[in-house]
């Protein structure tokens, strides 16, 4: 049954609960003064810089549009005075310029300023081993934060094309969008701060040419065979096109990500979803919420979000071209905040806990970009929203909870509660939306940055074509991804429960792959004689950078299912399919 409405919360204008209506002694009162508060937090959230990327060079003057040129060291090398001139003149001469090429040229990763403040030049690192991205799009990253200016400014980004699009992404997540500082004011200035001022980047690429790769160099890059649509030296307006969506797409989910719980709730992130179903014309969002989902038997979601204020919800967006055959399905974990329900956090584990939305907030981006590339296929985007909250109504550890899938689950950790509410998401793309392709997105586990680290997720997948199409779009788009042993005759065991079905937690040796051990966990419930292709993606690690969201997954599912879209830069990048 298709259920499509807007939340409560959204047609009356609250966000807050009944408990919280109850706790104030005037309670209209009460709900308009903190709806006024929240808007004003919003106002401080606002992007103070829009990001505008080109192909080719324009003339400004460093000194009133500061400007930061940047590239690999063999890329930068062949570079010409007359190529950026109209960046540099009339502040820096070609004699500073050529002193500058010496310097970071002789010893990659290096920079330095040919006008202080206003004019930089930076190279990237030269050593790119094969699990790491071709476009050293984390060390771009890290050249662009050091180098921000408090005004407009521009990017000159020196590289090849099929390097632009991990740039863009790049660029895009060093530019966040969520703050809420207040500037300095004057002793009896107003409280409610002003918004930041607006500036203005200008990412200016300037290609370099490459011709069609060998099938040794090819192996080199990991990425197969270049499609000559990256050899033209060029790109589109369509092409910039994309890489303007991708970019701005980053921003979007990693500022959902970066948004505190007390403003991004279950509510909050359902208007993100019908506003972003507005803005890119489409029928406006299936909702499945709280009671209904314990009618339809959603147990998993519905016993992690039961005790928060704000009720969970299956929240669905889709696209549906006519004549399409094949149906894909993103199913993105939204845990709004995690204490850890019961099996309640430690104090500093639980610090950064907003975070546990990146999968769904991911997933809505990437789903943007796909659909303004206007894919042939059915897709849709599950979101799985809730916020595991500690309360009377909280699940117990002991419970049993009957998932979509019918199979009973003991519960041993309240806080491993991801693995429950996407069972039940990925079950409902299978059953309600016949996806034969399903890609689950998760900051799923802390055992997962042990495993394949800060900057690569984790992958599980029951189809190897797919597990190696992940790796390669991966190293094309900058979101890089390692495999993990797919292997459930030797770690499903870990879930053996005497009462239930199984257990949501590792119940003997937590050694024993338990990133992988959670994915199979989702897998079960689709039945491991699924004869779709199903991918399991944990992202916990790199869906941050130190405090702030990285937008991971983005570039990722863009790339990785470019082949079915109509971009013709997408199309260009996405791994062969098998």
């Amino acid at each position: 049954m298709r259920i499509s409405r807007i939340p409560n919360g959204l047609r009356t204008g609250r966000n807050l609960s009944s408990r919280s209506e109850a706790s104030c002694s005037d309670g209209e009162k009460c709900i308009n003064w903190t709806r006024v508060n929240v808007r004003n937090v919003r106002r401080m959230s606002n992007a103070s810089v829009s990001i505008k990327f080109r192909w080719g060079l324009s003339p400004s003057d460093p000194e009133q549009q500061p400007v930061l040129i940047v590239g690999q060291a063999s890329h930068i090398a062949s570079l010409t005075w007359d190529d950026v001139r109209c960046k540099l003149e009339p502040r820096v001469t070609e004699e500073a310029w050529r002193r500058g090429i010496q310097c970071v040229t002789s010893s990659p990763g290096d920079s330095c300023e040919l006008w202080p403040r206003a004019a930089s030049l930076a190279t990237l690192p030269a050593r790119r081993s094969r699990h790491a991205a071709p476009a050293r799009s984390h060390a771009l990253a890290k050249i662009v934060r050091a180098t921000q200016r408090s005004s407009d400014e521009t990017i000159v980004l020196v590289c090849r094309k099929r390097d632009a699009l991990a740039s863009a992404a790049s660029i895009g997540r060093s530019y966040p969008l969520y703050h809420a500082r207040s500037p300095a004011a004057p002793l009896g200035a107003p409280a409610a701060p002003p918004a930041p001022p607006a500036r203005a980047l200008t990412v200016e690429i300037h290609l370099v040419h490459e011709k069609l790769l060998g099938d040794a160099e090819s192996e080199e890059e990991g990425i197969g065979t270049l499609d000559p649509a990256l050899c033209d030296n060029a790109l589109s307006a369509e092409e910039l096109s994309t890489l303007q969506d991708v970019a701005e797409a980053t921003r979007l989910a990693a500022r959902i990500t970066d948004t505190p719980a007390n403003i991004m709730n279950v509510d909050s992130f359902i208007e993100e979803a019908f506003k972003l179903s507005k803005d890119l014309d489409i029928s406006a969002p299936t909702v499945i919420r709280g009671e209904e989902l314990k009618a339809k038997g959603m147990g998993g979601l519905y016993g992690v979000g039961r005790a928060a204020a704000c009720p969970p919800a299956l929240v669905v967006l889709s696209w549906q071209p006519p004549g399409a055959t094949d149906t894909v399905a993103w199913v993105g974990k939204g845990i709004v905040y995690d204490t850890g329900g019961l099996s309640i956090k430690a104090r500093t584990s639980m610090v950064g806990m907003k975070g546990d939305c990146g999968g769904a907030a991911a997933v809505l981006g990437a789903f943007a970009v796909a659909v303004k590339a206007r894919p042939s296929v059915n897709l849709h985007a599950v979101l799985c929203l809730a916020e595991n909250a500690v309360g009377p109504n909280a699940t117990r550890p002991d419970d049993i909870h009957q998932l979509y899938s019918g199979r009973t689950v003991e519960i041993n950790n309240t806080d491993a509660e991801g693995r429950l509410v996407l069972s039940d998401g990925v079950v409902y793309a299978s059953r309600d939306l016949k996806a034969d392709t399903i890609v689950d997105v998760a900051t799923l586990t802390g055992a997962q940055g042990t495993a394949t680290g800060k900057y690569h997720a984790a992958i599980v997948s029951n189809d190897s074509a797919l597990e190696a199409q992940c790796v390669g779009a991966g190293l094309v788009s900058g979101d890089l991804a390692h495999p993990l042993p797919f292997a459930p005759e030797l770690h499903f065991t870990e879930f053996t429960s005497c009462v239930a079905d199984m257990k949501n937690s590792v119940a003997q040796d937590r050694n024993n792959a338990q990133p992988s051990c959670a994915g199979l966990f989702i897998l079960a419930h689709l039945g491991f004689d699924f004869p779709g292709k199903w991918l399991h993606v944990d992202m916990a690690a790199p869906a941050h950078c130190g405090e702030r969201a990285t937008g991971y997954g983005v570039a990722l599912l863009s790339v990785l299912f470019g082949a079915h879209t109509r971009s013709k830069l997408l199309r260009a990048l996405a791994p062969a399919q098998k």
